[in-house]
């Protein structure tokens, strides 16, 4: 019989040399296989993620209990084109001076510096694309590019133009045919005969395209793009396992939904009630104590419309709560239930994906990496729209699965878009050298590998937080005329072009609703992330 000394012994030696050590004893190859998934305008509405509590998201669960889960992910820049080229160059929009969608800054960033899929290029990989990746896909950066589509479709179309969903009410509709518009597919627009401007008036994937888009039931029409590129990705994955594969593979799928027009079909919508949503915590006059509104202000023009330059998200809230009498709550539930609808709709293509991937033998030699570009506010300080300096919109899912490792761990290290690009050339070992030229712009983020094999913020050698810019398209472009957020794992800080600032306790105020940036208690943390956020914009030039 084992005595219980000799137990507490062997106890602890197991303890020592398993526990200590995540890793599996299956060592990947040199370089691995990389699946990469994006999806458009996602915030953390995952059960994972816990953002929202009638998120029906089981895929991207599953993934996340079988990978690594970055709670404290962050975007470095709340729009679609300057946050995809952030992330897929590594360099900050404050290094590239790319704050919005001008082409200028963003052909100067392309032409100086490796995207992530030239880096790997380079390592012999073959590269397989479909959907939305960069914001301006280029396909020339790929040796196979997937579904040839336009990503946002259908759209309502009048017979000549895409234009606002028929069933938003006014004045929400007016915003147009993508930000304007929520609906399911089974709602089919159908217009008033003063309205109707050409043949095929209803949906349609594309009115410059003239292309109709038909549905009769939800199990007779034609597929949305999303389902396009998932279906291809999978049918690719099927057919290189079945083939075989001389070199490893670089494959990405950029999925759209939840990005609007928020359109699904109606069995997502159903998942839904609108008399049983939740609406998220909104705390009343929580806007009073922020500074945004004054640095981007909204205002009435003389025909008594919302009118903005920069701020759509306060322009946005204003006119959904017009659209339903005065009604936020009503307007945001009916925006929430299109918006929480599409979020499921798109987990559906993600494991489509994941499943492929998960019955082949590739899934052993394939690391997976699944984020978004950023966050979405959902009416919380009276802002609907990315592209805030705030939690709800900086932060973003990010879920990397490697394989040999232990599933299920959880960093809360923050991290950023810009971390991804140095970490993947760090776990498949690619070239440590992005510039093109002596114009080249050095990588801005750091790998997190170290972070992927042991959770512990001191295996982390990037900054305490992660610096966020707010996306505009002005003339100045001088770092100063930038409102910058900054996310350490306790704090957000923000400054403004003004020089107001905003200070956040996450600690004890998880919904930032209090600006506690003026408080006394806090001037050494005030002191401390106004020197971090002026050493990562100073040292990243």
């Amino acid at each position: 019989m084992i005595s219980i000394q000799r137990l507490f012994i062997i106890t602890i030696v197991a303890m020592l040399v398993f526990g200590c050590n995540r890793t599996k004893t299956k060592a990947l190859p040199e370089h691995p296989n990389v699946l990469f998934i994006m999806i458009d305008d996602l915030n953390d509405y995952q059960g994972a993620f816990g953002g929202h509590p009638q998120a029906h998201t089981p895929n991207i669960d599953k993934l996340a209990a079988s990978g690594v889960r970055f709670v404290n992910a962050q975007t470095n820049i709340g729009l679609c084109n300057p946050s995809r080229n952030s992330l897929f160059t590594g360099v900050y929009p404050h290094q590239s001076k790319n704050f919005g969608l001008d082409k200028k800054t963003s052909q100067k960033l392309f032409r100086n510096n490796k995207t992530m899929m030239e880096q790997f290029s380079e390592k012999g990989y073959y590269l397989m694309g479909s959907g939305k990746l960069l914001h301006s896909n280029q396909k020339n950066l790929w040796d196979e590019w997937g579904v040839q589509i336009n990503n946002y479709g259908p759209f309502a179309y009048d017979g000549e133009n895409q234009v606002g969903h028929p069933s938003v009410p006014q004045p929400f509709r007016s915003i147009g045919d993508i930000d304007g518009s929520y609906a399911p597919l089974s709602d089919i627009p159908r217009f008033k005969a003063e309205e109707i401007k050409g043949d095929n008036a209803g949906w349609a994937y594309s009115g410059k395209l003239d292309k109709v888009f038909n549905y009769i039931d939800e199990t007779n029409r034609d597929l949305v793009p999303d389902e396009l590129h998932a279906q291809w990705a999978a049918k690719r994955i099927k057919e290189v396992n079945a083939q075989g594969a001389e070199r490893p593979f670089f494959m990405g799928i950029g999925f759209v939904r939840p990005h609007t027009p928020l359109y699904a079909p109606k069995r997502f919508f159903d998942m839904f009630p609108i008399e049983e949503l939740q609406l998220p915590v909104i705390k009343e006059g929580d806007v009073n104590d922020t500074y945004y509104k004054d640095n981007y202000p909204v205002e009435r023009t003389k025909d008594d419309k919302w009118y903005t330059n920069t701020s759509k998200g306060q322009m946005y809230s204003k006119m959904l709560t017009e659209s339903y009498n005065g009604n936020e709550e009503e307007g945001l539930k009916h925006f929430l239930q299109a918006y929480l609808a599409c979020v499921a709709f798109v987990d559906e293509q993600v494991g489509i994906v994941l499943d492929a991937l998960n019955e082949s033998k590739l899934a052993e030699n394939t690391i997976v990496v699944l984020t978004s570009d950023h966050g979405w506010q959902m009416g919380q300080k009276q802002y609907l729209f990315k592209n805030s300096p705030w939690e709800n919109s900086t932060r973003i899912p990010l879920v990397v699965k490697v394989p040999g490792l232990e599933p299920g761990s959880v960093v809360e290290q923050p991290v950023s878009l810009v971390d991804i690009y140095p970490s993947l050339v760090d776990i498949c070992n690619l070239n440590e050298n992005n510039k093109k030229n002596d114009h080249g712009l050095p990588l801005g983020g750091f790998s997190f590998k170290s972070l992927l094999h042991n959770t512990d913020a001191e295996n982390w050698d990037g900054p305490k937080g992660t610096l966020t810019a707010i996306a505009t398209d002005v003339v100045d472009y001088s770092l100063g005329a930038q409102t910058f957020a900054y996310r350490t794992q306790n704090y957000r800080y923000v400054i403004y072009p003004n020089g107001a600032e905003e200070l956040y306790n996450l600690q004890n105020d998880p919904h930032e609703w209090n600006n506690v940036a003026s408080d006394n208690a806090y001037s050494s943390q005030l002191m401390e992330l106004r020197a971090e956020v002026k050493q990562i914009v100073n040292s990243n030039k």
